[in-house]
């Protein structure tokens, strides 16, 4: 009770300054709404998803793809921001008082989360905006469109832990920023996110189909009721939904150790 109490003291700080600094939540809003018209009117009719060229296909085929790059690109943010709090000497300041050691990373993470949700209401209606209407292949509801903006906020939340464990990495939130976009441009691109997987070489699609990522776009593709849904043998790719919860809960397993450990290494 007292660590979560901590985190959640510490999460509120995160979010007023935030509130703040509205620059950084707008620019933060900019990014993936660029994305959305970017990508629908460039590459629209020129993309073969399921045999058609269609870009309203295409258009309901992104829309899953760009949703989930929404929410790993906040782990850059979230590295940046642990980066500067360590740079700056707050960390050593939170380290002095009383409470639970964990607790300013996971309040650091929550804030991150609701900004990250925050952005996806926003993106959602921009998306609707341009034409991406769920159950366009196939029959959906509003509790799985739900429940795959469920799975969209939990693979958010595990990166953030990535991002956390690289701001506590290095020396400056710029060093933080561009470390933690380097290895995001790969993950996104080599996944079914903005083309099908079946289009790529055959060495490269098993890759695609077991990449975490790839795992959340089919998953919500899957719940939304979107087009483009990969037929494929394998196991993230033919039981999505729960391939996408058992790697975030294993990411966020993992790198929420490693941060703890490296938090209370760099901060002593």
């Amino acid at each position: 009770m007292s660590a979560t109490s901590d985190s959640l003291v510490i999460a509120r700080r995160n979010l007023i300054r935030m509130s703040r600094i509205p620059e950084m939540v707008i620019f933060g809003l900019i990014q993936p709404v660029m994305f959305v018209v970017l990508f629908t009117y460039v590459f629209g009719g020129s993309m073969n998803i399921g045999g058609s060229t269609n870009a309203d296909v295409y258009k309901n085929f992104l829309m899953a793809g760009i949703f989930a790059q929404t929410v790993t690109f906040a782990t850059a943010g979230a590295g940046a921001g642990i980066a500067d709090d360590m740079h700056k000497g707050l960390i050593d300041r939170f380290r002095s008082l009383p409470m639970a050691r964990g607790a300013v990373l996971t309040g650091r993470t929550i804030a991150d989360l609701v900004q990250t949700a925050l952005t996806l209401v926003v993106l959602a209606v921009v998306a609707l905006l341009v034409g991406w209407r769920p159950g366009s292949a196939a029959p959906t509801n509003f509790g799985k469109v739900l429940a795959a903006f469920g799975l969209l906020l939990l693979l958010g939340y595990a990166f953030t832990w990535i991002g956390a464990l690289i701001g506590l990495s290095v020396r400056t939130p710029e060093a933080a920023t561009s470390g933690g976009l380097i290895w995001l441009f790969p993950v996104t691109f080599i996944s079914n996110a903005f083309v099908d997987s079946s289009q790529m070489a055959s060495w490269l699609q098993p890759i695609a189909e077991w990449n975490p990522f790839s795992a959340t776009v089919q998953a919500c593709r899957t719940l939304f009721g979107d087009p483009g849904v990969s037929p494929s043998d394998a196991w993230p790719m033919a039981h999505p939904v729960w391939a996408s919860v058992i790697y975030s809960v294993v990411i966020i397993a993992i790198f929420r150790t490693l941060a703890v450990r490296k938090y209370r290494r760099a901060a002593g």
